[in-house]
Formats: structure tokens, C-alpha cells, sequence
């Protein structure tokens, strides 16, 4: 590892004026922990370069320092028109293009860089073109891909992600070819390019949802950052780094999590709205969770439910509709299990479960996963029936949803349920859900 990576981390640190003691708690790491990476003794992981970046509100600096010692290979250059479409195209004709794909670790510094290289193309980029700008392409197709990829959101939260993620696909491919085929200019160009991030960033959740390897995902992810920021779509952009965080913490990384969805809110500002707000502190509530960080987990909740508590606005992106009181009490029950306060887990799912009696119509996939969870809170409550009576209404709403990331929580859910097979109900739970 690079001395210099170390002696700009220690040099950031000082400039900043924070103790130890504060940086520490900024950081979700203990003092000793970071003295060691700064003297050498420990080395300096994604998790700690990103944990700097949040900390020293450094833009993804240290990121992109770590991926330049090996990390991560070069990227494609940013910032330049037209330099997505050969990113796209890549992707689209199976090619990885420069993009590691050996594991989370790598992924995760990649998805820090991609963010850290967002955030400052995004600047460089106008808002929206300029509507009088000729285009002879036809603006219904446009209108009626973007009601495609309305659809497909739908789906995902209804039937799981493998069908979708290939009709996100072949939307893609679609975008692919009209941005070849240059039909469209200015304000058109433009909503094309948010078109194609929003088809990226479908592909690339369904793809960690499907349990595809990470760095699959973070090529489709990347390219969807890239999208926005030719397009000036800061909104789509938000969104996309804030499902990138989500398989950050779901795959040991909660530190960079964290840091994506900083640059996010950064780079949102006072365009951001309530609902982007509440749906971005929810998420970086479960990533803190993650690290053991109950009073900054419990803020973040707070931060979500005042942004609830402001009303629907008029200008809230489509794509938030999902972001309800119920599904933020989920996560929060969510964050309370990793805590280590299943009570309080509990409390919380039941709470987001009455607010949305109907959430198992419309968002089965995440009802498997808060059904499961629901069901380890109880059984670390030792209340075996609740908990196998949740089991059980965790398969049955499993049957109707393909997605390896719900049926992986099932698993786990089984293996905790295991060590009191002795028990006959368990007992049966387990032998009809073996397989």
C-alpha cells in the first residue's frame, strides 16, 4: 500500500481539527483501529478510505487514491459528451470492459469511485437542454419507455427480479440503439440518457438481487451513474448510488454504503425533496446499523419519519413511490435485529405491518425478508410458535417471488430455526421447506 495514501490520510486529519475521539465517532471506527492504518499496521481497506471520504467530506478522494494503488483498474473517462454511450454498449454486447469483477471488496471500491467521479461530473453538466432544440426522433417512444421501466418496478416489487431483469435488459439494449442512432437532441437527448441510467439501475439491482456476482452489478451501476451525470439527472443518479448502497451493506461494507449515500444527499442539496430525503436517511440508517452505531442509527430514523411527516410534495420523482411510513418502520425494524434489541425489532415490524395491511399483495419480495426477520426477532424473544408462525408466512409469500436475496434470508432464517428441531412444530417447518 502506498505511504503516500497514508500520509494524505493523516494530513486530511489534522487539517480537520477534529480530536481523535470525534473523528473516531465520525468514522464508526475506534482510534486505535485508525492509528493503525495511519502508521502502517493495519492496511488501508475500501471500508476505511470511504469511513476518511465521510468523515473529511472529501468527495470520494481517498477512494479513488486507494483504487490508483491496484484496488480497482482505470476507468473509462467521465465528464465528456458521448462518453457514456461506449460504456452502454459495452454492456449491452457482453463485454466487461475495464470493470474487476473478482469479488465484494472490489466491487465496493469501484462503486466508491464511480460515486466520487458522479459528483464531479455532475457539476459540469447542465440541468436539462435547452427545449427548442430540433429532434427528429419521435417523443412517444421515449414516453412509452419510460412507462415500460415504470412497469418493470412494479414487477420487481410484485414477482421478483429474474423475468425483469431481462426486459430491463432488452430496454437498454433499446436506449442503446437510438443513442446510436443520433434521432435525438437537446431536451430529448437528454430524457433518453435518464432512460438508459434507469434501465442500468434496474439491471444492476436485479443482478444483485438474482445473487449474481457483485461486480456484475457495479458495471451496470457505474453506467448508470454515468448516464445521469451526461443527462444532469442529479435525481436519478441519487437514486441509483442509493441502491448501490444497499448490496454495499448487504455484503460487509457498511462504511462505504454510508459514504455513497453521503455524496448523494451532497450533490442533491436544496433540489433534494422529502420523500429522496426520507428514503436516503432510511437507507443510511440500516447501512449505520450495520456498524453498531445505534445513536447515529436512531437520527437517521428520525430524519426519516420528519421528512414523512412533511406531506406528499409536487415534485417528487415517480420512482419514490414506494418510500411510506410502513417501509421506513421495516427498516427500522431491520436496524433494531442487527442492534441487538429484537424487542424493539419487533415493535417496529408490527407497527410497519399495520400501516400497510396490504404489503404482502404489493411488495411481497421485501414482505419475505421483513417476515423473516420478524421471525428471528421472535425466536431471540424465545417465542418459538410466533416465530414459526412467521416462518411460515415468510415460505408461503416466498412462493409467489423469485429473488436469491429473499430466498437467502429464508435460508438463514432455517438455520437459526435448526438448533430447536427438537421442537415438533419446528421441527415440521423445517422438513417442508427443505430444498
Amino acid at each position: 500500500m502506498s505511504e503516500r495514501l497514508r500520509n494524505d490520510l493523516r494530513q486530511a486529519r489534522r487539517e480537520s481539527g477534529m480530536s481523535w475521539e470525534q473523528f473516531a465517532q465520525a468514522t464508526s471506527f475506534t482510534p486505535a483501529y485508525l492509528r493503525n492504518v495511519e502508521n502502517g499496521n493495519r492496511s488501508v481497506t475500501v471500508d476505511v478510505a470511504a469511513a476518511y471520504d465521510r468523515a473529511l467530506r472529501t468527495d470520494g478522494r481517498f477512494a479513488s487514491e486507494l483504487a490508483d494503488d491496484g484496488t480497482v483498474p482505470a476507468a473509462v473517462p467521465w465528464g465528456q459528451d458521448g462518453a457514456t454511450l461506449p460504456v452502454l454498449t459495452d454492456l449491452v454486447n457482453g463485454r466487461s470492459g475495464r470493470v474487476d469483477r473478482r469479488g465484494f471488496v472490489k466491487a465496493g471500491a469501484a462503486l466508491s469511485v464511480s460515486a466520487g467521479n458522479w459528483a464531479k461530473a455532475l457539476p459540469t453538466r447542465p440541468s436539462a437542454a435547452a427545449e427548442g432544440t430540433r429532434s427528429t426522433g419521435g417523443t412517444a417512444l421515449l414516453a412509452n419507455m419510460a412507462g415500460r421501466l415504470e412497469l418493470l418496478r412494479r414487477m420487481d416489487d410484485e414477482l421478483g427480479s429474474k423475468d425483469v431483469r431481462e426486459q430491463a435488459s432488452g430496454e437498454l439494449s433499446l436506449a442503446v440503439t437510438l443513442l446510436k442512432a443520433g434521432r435525438y437532441h437537446g431536451a430529448a437527448a437528454n430524457r433518453l440518457l435518464r432512460l438508459a441510467g434507469e434501465a442500468a439501475r434496474q439491471v444492476a439491482w436485479c443482478t444483485f438481487d438474482q445473487g449474481h456476482r457483485p461486480g456484475d452489478a457495479q458495471r451496470y451501476f457505474d453506467a448508470s451513474l454515468r448516464a445521469s451525470a451526461e443527462a444532469g439527472d442529479t435525481a436519478g443518479g441519487a437514486y441509483t448510488l442509493s441502491f448501490a448502497a444497499v448490496q454495499l451493506y448487504s455484503t460487509g461494507q457498511a462504511n462505504s454504503a454510508v459514504a455513497l449515500l453521503e455524496t448523494a444527499r451532497s450533490q442533491l442539496g436544496r433540489h433534494s425533496t422529502p420523500l429522496m430525503e426520507a428514503m436516503l436517511a432510511a437507507r443510511t440508517a440500516r447501512a449505520l446499523s450495520k456498524t453498531g452505531a445505534k445513536a447515529a442509527t436512531a437520527r437517521q430514523l428520525h430524519l426519516a419519519h420528519a421528512m414523512l411527516d412533511k406531506g406528499p410534495q409536487d415534485d417528487e420523482p415517480d420512482f419514490l413511490y414506494w418510500v411510506t411510513a410502513s417501509e421506513v418502520e421495516m427498516i427500522a425494524g431491520s436496524s433494531a435485529l442487527d442492534l441487538g434489541d429484537p424487542a424493539e425489532a419487533l415493535r417496529r415490524f408490527e407497527a410497519g405491518m399495520r400501516a400497510h395491511p396490504s404489503v404482502n399483495e404489493e411488495f411481497p419480495r421485501s414482505h419475505v425478508i421483513y417476515l423473516a426477520r420478524a421471525a428471528e426477532a421472535r425466536l431471540a424473544l424465545t417465542d418459538l410458535d410466533a416465530a414459526v408462525a412467521a416462518a411460515w408466512q415468510a415460505a408461503t409469500c416466498l412462493g409467489s417471488v423469485d429473488s436469491a436475496r429473499s430466498s437467502s434470508q429464508l435460508k438463514g432464517l432455517r438455520a437459526k430455526l435448526a438448533p430447536h428441531a427438537a421442537y415438533r412444530p419446528v421441527a415440521d417447518f423445517l422438513q417442508a421447506t427443505a430444498g
